[in-house]
């Protein structure tokens, strides 16, 4: 098997982890971006992502190609398709990128290639868009020519520790043979371990309730969260309180966005909608994480007003604006609606992340490190728990805050706090 050269195609979070994993292991693999910025960068050794050290690409130097040239994609006989499937303004499913992808790859398979799709999708994708793509594309006949499969990644973002081959793997094949022949192709370089699926379908929809799941469970805490808080209780306290049952599930409130847990769900209920059912658990889930982003803020406003501050033009500082802790990842991030809704207050608005260059967000007022500068804040957000927030002390919050400190913990992050989640 390892003599069939593997193209990724994607080299995000996703895509470029899972190249350096086949390279690694012996494969010869092409990693194929249409962002020639980023197969430059990582040409040069640089993981923008920050998914992979420099070391780590030099590891694979002679076994990962690099290409935003269609061409060298006709040494391929296995295609890995990871790349994003977003949802539009109205949050419909943009199947965009994966049909780009399928047009492209077609226009190079050949006779008995395999396409495997990790792209979170709804049930049906693959074989009802995809394959037709493909079949376009090419002129060859699906399951006779050449065959698919659907492995869902399961990457996390920043996790060090639950790498890719140290993650499960679903797998799922078009035919019982190719099945197989995929499951074996993972099982090579996933040391977790591997789980086939009865079919691509099935495959499909484990993924996307894996996020939907966590979705609705958020949202439950979230709502909690909000009754508790006007009844003046702390939600954090009653969560340690539960969790001490050993069937309790311990869920955090907060900010639910990113590529995944806030996209993922909309995947399923547009498919469940066009089939005439109305998924309200799921849909109503999905408004109360959409809305936390409002609360924090409107509850921020009314702890300057407790603490005698004057709203219009009052100085906030945001920490963090990644959509989650510890990487370097902005997509869908919900911390953008703290800061759209401050700015309808006509608060001035700074963010420090020491993860994001700031270069990346134009639109923001993006400083340098807060704690080093003499800037004095009306409050202050700690909207992401980066371990480099957690280092500083109470004092040094106090010390760039206007008298008296207000600050907004929506992580956990403070020990002492003005108001949290």
């Amino acid at each position: 098997m390892k003599t069939k050269t593997i193209a990724i195609i994607g080299l995000g979070y996703v895509g470029l982890p899972l190249a350096h994993a086949f390279a690694l292991n012996g494969y010869r693999v092409v990693g194929f971006d249409i962002n020639v910025h980023r197969v430059a960068a990582l040409k040069k050794g640089y993981d923008a992502t920050m998914e992979l050290t420099a070391k780590q690409l030099k590891e694979v130097e002679t076994t990962l190609l690099y290409s935003c040239d269609v061409e060298d994609l006709r040494e391929c006989s296995i295609f890995i398709v990871t790349v994003p499937t977003p949802i539009d303004s109205a949050n419909m499913p943009d199947l965009t990128p994966l049909i780009s992808s399928s047009q492209m790859i077609g226009a190079v398979l050949k006779q008995n290639d395999i396409v495997i799709y990790e792209s979170t999708v709804y049930p049906g994708v693959t074989e009802e868009v995809c394959v037709a793509e493909l079949e376009a594309s090419s002129g060859l006949v699906y399951n006779k020519d050449f065959f698919c499969g659907y492995s869902p990644e399961r990457i996390n973002p920043g996790d060090k520790e639950h790498t890719v081959t140290k993650i499960l793997k679903v797998t799922s094949g078009s035919t019982p043979a190719i099945a197989r022949e995929i499951d074996a192709l993972y099982g090579s370089i996933i040391t977790a371990g591997t789980y086939r699926a009865s079919s691509i379908k099935v495959a499909e929809a484990s993924k996307v309730i894996e996020n939907t799941q966590r979705d609705v469970n958020i949202a439950l805490v979230n709502e909690l969260a909000l009754i508790f808080n006007t009844m003046d209780i702390d939600t954090k306290e009653v969560i340690e309180a539960a969790a001490t049952k050993w069937n309790f599930l311990k869920f955090s409130p907060g900010l639910v966005g990113g590529h995944c847990i806030g996209v993922d769900p909309y995947y399923l209920t547009y498919k469940a909608e066009a089939l005439g059912y109305t998924p309200n658990l799921i849909l109503g889930a999905r408004q109360i994480n959409n809305g936390m982003g409002k609360y924090i803020a409107e509850q921020t406003i009314k702890e300057m007003i407790k603490a005698d501050k004057k709203i219009k033009y009052a100085t906030v500082l945001i920490l963090g604006i990644t959509f989650k802790e510890n990487c370097a990842d902005m997509r869908n991030t919900k911390v953008m609606d703290i800061i759209k809704e401050l700015d309808t207050y006509n608060c001035h608005v700074d963010i420090y992340d020491p993860w994001v260059e700031k270069s990346r967000v134009k639109q923001y007022n993006m400083v340098e490190n807060p704690f080093e500068q003499s800037m004095r804040y009306d409050a202050i957000i700690v909207a992401v728990a980066h371990r480099a927030f957690e280092v500083f002390t109470h004092d040094a919050y106090s010390s760039i805050s206007t008298n008296p400190p207000v600050l907004i913990d929506i992580k956990g992050v403070l020990k002492e706090y003005t108001w949290r989640l």
